[in-house]
């Protein structure tokens, strides 16, 4: 055994190899090796930890990006493994700066400061603002806080740069949101890719710089946040509408069919899943994917670095959509729709792929429009 173990033991000791995780696990279902699979990680884990491989083993180094770190596997898990956090423990330990690909390095990098994530921002116009909107120009029908404690809206840092019509969006939903011009990236790409105490500590520094509840339009950051400042400070935009009541904005003149596709972290991780579909009903023919638990392949930073395997994963869901004629596809996550809507184009698709914050904040709404 090493002299620092690379896992927290009774974590690793917890997997009792029952294999109720291996039907929930993508890498399991493209290749049937037992390798890919969350239990045969885990043996290359307790190996890891005992000394019987070595850090740099080729076999775990490519599981371990081969992974998606969906957290699929812990629902279903009867023994409580805590998957993603032996995950990131791995990855900890073996993803060194020096083994890490070159596009990942460069993603880390800009969004390791403050002031990156800020340029990110200028990219592209989006929602930075003291205040969301004027009372005036808010929706009627936007819902608001009922108690005294503020509400910050997170910009997220990718986000603020591929989609700022998101911010834009959620920002009438929750118009009394304060929007703080200056906000550091929350952490998550750090702690899911080699760096978890750096994820921790730009957690910990987003948290003093955006007062009370912290609102996200992004399921992974919510899952991340959640773990280091407390669930009772985090609300992903769906579970803190649902949690306020109130009345959407006014639906679309016909009902338009549209499916969700979730946030892996956003559900496995703190088990939010009912609200954004409760939501969709409201205004819309909600239309349940068979797969929509199932990982999109976006998965963070993997879409980029393992592309084949990415849409490999992806490709089973489109076929799900195309059969289902959807008006849309609704996501609650940045990098999943980024995943749907490339994946859509590519296949020539009518339905259109939309944040959440988007589908609830357009009334004229229509499809292919």
């Amino acid at each position: 055994m090493s002299e620092q173990p690379v896992f927290t033991q009774d974590l690793l000791d917890r997997c009792i190899s029952c294999g109720f995780c291996l039907s929930s696990c993508p890498t399991y279902g493209l290749t049937g090796s037992e390798t890919s699979s969350p239990r045969g990680r885990i043996e290359l884990m307790r190996a890891l930890q005992d000394g019987r491989l070595a850090e740099d083993d080729p076999t775990l180094r490519e599981e371990s990006e081969f992974c998606l770190g969906c957290r699929a596997c812990e629902p279903v898990c009867p023994a409580g493994v805590q998957y993603g956090t032996l995950l990131e423990e791995w990855r900890d330990r073996t993803w060194t700066p020096g083994r890490r690909p070159l596009r990942l390095r460069g993603l880390l990098w800009l969004v390791n400061r403050r002031w990156r994530v800020q340029m990110l921002g200028l990219l592209r116009r989006h929602a930075r603002r003291r205040h969301a909107c004027r009372p005036q120009a808010c929706r009627p029908h936007a819902r608001t806080s009922g108690s005294d404690e503020p509400v910050s809206l997170m910009l997220g840092c990718f986000e603020r740069a591929l989609f700022p019509s998101v911010s834009r969006s959620a920002s009438k939903l929750v118009p009394n949101a304060r929007i703080p011009a200056r906000q550091s990236c929350c952490g998550a790409l750090h702690a899911h890719n080699g760096e978890l105490e750096r994820g921790r500590e730009l957690a910990v520094a987003l948290g003093e710089e955006l007062p009370g509840t912290i609102v996200t339009t992004s399921g992974g950051c919510a899952a991340h946040l959640s773990s280091v400042l407390g669930r009772e400070r985090v609300r992903e935009l769906s579970d803190w509408l649902a949690e306020q009541g109130g009345e959407l904005p006014t639906a679309p003149s016909r009902r338009l069919r549209v499916a969700l596709q979730d946030s892996c972290h956003l559900r496995n991780g703190i088990g939010v899943w009912r609200q954004p579909r409760d939501l969709i009903r409201e205004v819309a023919d909600y239309v349940e994917l068979e797969s929509a638990a199932a990982c999109c392949g976006a998965a963070g930073s993997y879409s980029i670095l393992r592309k084949h395997d990415s849409n490999a994963i992806l490709d089973t869901k489109l076929d799900e959509i195309a059969a289902l004629d959807l008006d849309y596809v609704v996501a609650v996550n940045p990098g999943c729709l980024r995943q749907l809507q490339q994946g859509l184009r590519r296949r020539g698709l009518r339905t259109r792929a939309v944040h959440l914050a988007e589908f609830l904040t357009e009334a004229k709404i229509t499809p292919g429009s």
